[in-house]
């Protein structure tokens, strides 16, 4: 391969990783400015319930009862195994520069994990966000968070997107409750635990710890 054909495909790659990157992070700054207009709609009537916290420019959470959204922008493009069902779709088949795509994750942890320094407690992703160079999108997720891959030609990321996105992650969060642990897995405490008082934080907690839900399948 000539010097000058490889210069123009690097620009050209470079050029369709910047333009995804781009929409990606126009996304998040949505994201981020619409689940705070939310929150603090909520918390006109709830002010102790709902609170919005920056965490940084690739990062944000969101506070709702006994929940916590934690939303993260990846700063790499990412491209799907041929195998991935994304990788089927006549959008792609059409022009592969489509599946390229930025990602925004979602993850759901109890507000107590954090107030209390429970630093083994675990937390779920409970959907992850594709945007890619056309600004069109599609979410693998949960049931009430995730969009059919076959609508990723048509869902385009905006205002009216984004506040379903987070609304719809929110009540999911909601929905998931948290469940007792199996006996066997916390029967045992050390002495040592006791006499520290660390007890309380060394239990790892989790919505679904030791359980699989029905809805865990979908």
């Amino acid at each position: 391969m000539e010097n000058k054909e490889l210069g123009v495909q690097i620009h050209n790659k470079t050029t369709l990783l910047n333009n995804v990157i781009d929409n990606t992070k126009q996304a998040f700054e949505l994201m981020r400015s619409t689940s705070k207009q939310i929150i603090e709609e909520f918390a006109k009537s709830y002010p102790k319930e709902f609170i919005f916290t920056d965490k940084g420019d690739f990062e944000f959470e969101i506070r709702f009862g006994s929940d916590i959204l934690v939303f993260m922008m990846h700063t790499n493009v990412f491209e799907f195994s041929r195998y991935h069902e994304v990788m089927k779709l006549p959008y792609v088949l059409q022009d592969k520069n489509r599946s390229f795509s930025g990602m925004i994750n979602i993850y759901n942890f109890l507000t107590d994990s954090f107030d209390y320094n429970r630093d083994y407690d675990i937390g779920y992703l409970i959907g992850r966000v594709f945007i890619n160079k056309e600004n069109h999108y599609f979410i693998e997720g949960k049931r009430e968070v995730g969009l059919l891959y076959s609508s990723f030609n048509t869902s385009i990321v905006n205002k009216e997107s984004i506040e379903s996105i987070v609304k719809s992650s929110m009540e999911y969060a909601n929905n998931f409750d948290l469940l007792t642990p199996p006996f066997d897995e916390v029967k045992e405490i050390s002495v040592e635990e006791i006499k520290s008082a660390t007890a309380f934080k060394s239990q790892i907690t989790a919505k679904r710890l030791g359980f699989e839900f029905q809805q865990d399948k979908d």
